[in-house]
């Protein structure tokens, strides 16, 4: 059966000509059903878990690709990757692309994540009655639905039960049903284990000769046997921070509203914290006085955003007024916190599955009560009950959220210096990150800081609160150049 592109709405030039578009169709009709599955599969990195779902068609995933910059007429190469992946060579040529060139092209410009590409080789040798056997073996774990090979191994990753650093539950499957498969797992532990030596620098040093000795040096062969024979190692307790790039560090930062207080103090906030993440290799971007549709499309923009494959992290602060467990946007709109984050789960962004994202709130009351001359209240209402903190942050793993203040308590910001909480928070990763503290331990070191400092009067105090379902330590790599 071919794929229902014609009905779309996925045209070629009303005028027939050849088109890129045109081409695109042509692939289109020659992809059955198993094939579109296959690029929804192989695509999970880079368009969102919803867009992918809602796809019936190889036309309706090439206009997602097309939307998110990942294919034009200029640049088709990580469709001809697909293409060549899912083993419809044959159809490159609608791309001007040969198998030789893509093959020469996928070390330096493939897109597709070993990971992906072994769960994809996988599915292709696990049969109906392997597959059958697996699902039985974790019949409590798996919903009794209609499953090919391709959605039983999505499903598994969906639930954070394989990934790209834990393939224990897998490799128990292979094991236990198809033996031969334990290779192509030995494999890709090998080609990933070379792949993060390969941007590790150099030692200088010189390696200790086995010919000094007169004995000959292993062959790949004993190399291999060796590997096989040595316990498996444990799985890392360490977040990577070693693939392409750190990732983006997005500040909202409110200090004019339309029906509100200024908030002085909070421009100092941004610039710290501008330049203490780009000094950790993020990149950062500052959006001020965000309105309510500013930060639904700033909130669209990141969690599709392409970049999120290649990087460690996501951070994400917003500096404004605010009720506990919501913001105020500029134009005065209460923005419930859980709806910020909600939009970086691993289902709405898979780019950032299985990765540490942060959200920092420095949020104040509303309506500010100037204590002193230099110190404004910059807090929740501490006359309403509040909701608990972890409710603001989506159930499943790899979520921080580090709130300026404990429910019910107000938080104070320096109208020239900036807040207590973001300025404390800078100044400790600034300090303990070339210490290889991990956030947990600087976010301590933060609230023990914060809740020394007073007002002018030494009357008001402030606790900060964070929340997680981090399951690793995070350790940010001590940068080259020094603040």
């Amino acid at each position: 059966m071919t794929s229902q592109g014609q009905n779309s709405g996925f045209r070629s030039d009303d005028n027939g000509q050849s088109s890129f578009r045109g081409k695109l169709l042509t692939i289109d009709s020659k992809l059955g059903n198993q094939d579109v599955e296959g690029l929804k599969f192989l695509c999970r990195d880079c368009v969102s878990h919803k867009n992918l779902e809602k796809s019936s068609s190889a036309s309706d995933i090439f206009d997602h690709l097309l939307e998110e910059e990942l294919l034009s007429e200029e640049d088709p190469f990580f469709l001809a990757e697909l293409l060549y992946i899912i083993k419809q060579k044959s159809l490159l040529r609608y791309l001007n692309q040969s198998k030789e060139q893509v093959e020469s092209l996928l070390p330096t410009r493939g897109r597709v994540s070993l990971f992906r590409n072994l769960l994809y080789e996988l599915s292709e040798s696990i049969g109906s009655e392997n597959l059958k056997d697996m699902i039985f073996l974790l019949r409590e774990l798996i919903p009794k639905i209609q499953m090919t090979s391709l959605s039983f191994l999505a499903y598994l990753e969906k639930q954070g039960l394989i990934d790209e650093d834990n393939l224990r539950l897998l490799e128990d499957l292979c094991r236990r049903v198809v033996p031969n498969l334990m290779r192509k797992i030995e494999k890709y532990k090998r080609e990933k284990a070379s792949q993060v030596v390969s941007q590790r620098p150099p030692i200088d040093r010189e390696p200790e000769s086995l010919h000094h000795r007169g004995e000959e040096p292993f062959s790949r062969s004993d190399f291999e046997q060796l590997l096989e024979a040595l316990p498996a190692l444990p799985e890392a307790n360490v977040y990577r921070m070693d693939r392409k790039h750190r990732g983006h560090c997005v500040v909202v930062n409110n200090h004019q509203f339309t029906s509100m207080s200024d908030r002085p103090g909070t421009d100092k906030d941004a610039e710290h914290l501008r330049h203490v993440f780009e000094w950790l290799g993020f990149s950062v971007h500052v959006y001020d006085n965000v309105t309510k549709g500013h930060l639904d499309k700033v909130l669209q923009e990141y969690k599709c955003h392409p970049g999120h494959s290649d990087g460690d992290c996501f951070v994400f602060c917003v500096l404004t007024h605010g009720k506990f467990g919501a913001v105020y946007s500029s134009d005065g709109t209460l923005v419930p916190i859980q709806e910020i984050t909600s939009h970086f789960t691993a289902q709405q962004c898979p780019g950032l599955a299985h990765k540490p994202k942060l959200f920092f709130i420095q949020a104040c009351q509303g309506e500010e009560i100037q204590r002193s001359v230099i110190v404004e209240a910059d807090a929740v209402n501490p006359e309403r009950v509040s909701p608990s903190l972890k409710d603001s942050i989506p159930d499943e793993a790899d979520f921080l959220l580090g709130l300026a203040t404990v429910p019910g308590y107000v938080s104070f910001r320096h109208v020239e210096k900036g807040s207590w909480y973001i300025q404390s928070l800078c100044n400790h990763l600034k300090s303990l990150v070339p210490r290889n503290e991990d956030i947990l331990s600087i976010l301590t070191a933060v609230n023990n800081d914060v809740s020394q400092q007073a007002d002018r009067q030494g009357t008001k105090k402030q606790m900060p609160q964070p929340a997680f379902t981090l399951r690793k330590k995070l350790v940010f790599p001590v940068p080259q150049e020094k603040l």
